[in-house]
């Protein structure tokens, strides 16, 4: 298995013949307003342009994975490539109605705790909860997502969530090889954090069975949290090994 990290939570899982596109945002830089006005500086989203070594693997994409609707993870550009390449689109059960709306060629659609077949494998809907506090309810649906392909180490897209006892639950029972992280500490002018707190990214990697992929970082305006920071946290934890934290258009190699 190889995975790029693009940008923000934007991946690239490639199996096989399989290249499976994650939570894409494809718009240029600057394309979106702020999400941030008062904590972070205003800066226009996404914060950075997409890598140049993307484009050729854009074009080689079947599959697209979509954990929630918010337009860092699905923005109007990518709903574009994706109804205009009739790219395969696997969602939430919960976000079909939206999507099918927008002209996504949804093939499947996911349910929580429920096991189904999907490219010869198995995936499983998790449950995720965007933020402590309130503002989870806001913030709306969101499925993490576990996945099991053949002959491919096991994979767990935590996706947008903070450390919650299903979040646990998949770490431990599930013992996936690869666990990927939203380690930006988002959050908006008011309110608690959307994204686990570094100190819950670091019971994250702790708790994790295999390799910590950590994404949703330094690509949005209202994700404190920097590659630097995260890295001597970890490092200071004695985690750091077992961790990646890429830069955008990065390939990781994992057996």
């Amino acid at each position: 298995m190889k995975i790029q990290h693009v940008r923000n939570a934007t991946m690239v899982i490639e199996a096989d013949n399989r290249v499976i596109l994650v939570d894409p945002m494809l718009g240029p830089k600057g394309a979106m307003p702020p999400f941030s006005f008062i904590r972070s500086k205003p800066i226009k989203n996404p914060i950075v342009p997409l890598p140049d070594n993307f484009q050729p693997v854009l074009e080689r994409v079947t599959h697209c994975l979509i954990t929630h609707q918010h337009p860092d993870h699905i923005d109007k550009a990518a709903e574009r490539y994706l109804t205009k390449r009739n790219i395969h689109v696997i969602c939430s059960v919960l976000d079909e109605k939206a999507f099918r709306k927008k002209g996504l060629n949804v093939v499947q659609v996911v349910e929580y705790w429920k096991r189904a077949d999907f490219l010869g494998g198995k995936i499983e809907g998790i449950p995720a909860r965007h933020g402590y506090g309130f503002i989870a309810k806001p913030a709306g649906n969101v499925m993490g997502f576990f996945i099991e392909l053949p002959n491919q180490p096991s994979i767990y897209l935590s996706s947008d969530t903070i450390y919650t006892d299903d979040v646990d639950k998949v770490l431990t029972d599930y013992q996936p090889a690869i666990s990927v992280v939203a380690a930006g500490t988002a959050r908006f002018d008011i309110f608690k954090p959307l994204l686990m707190t570094v100190k819950d990214v670091v019971r994250f990697a702790k708790n994790a069975p295999g390799k910590v992929i950590a994404n949703h970082l330094e690509a949005v305006n209202h994700c404190p949290t920097t590659r630097k920071d995260l890295s001597h946290r970890l490092m200071h934890e004695g985690l750091l090994k077992k961790s990646y934290i890429p830069e955008d258009g990065d390939w990781i190699e994992l057996n």
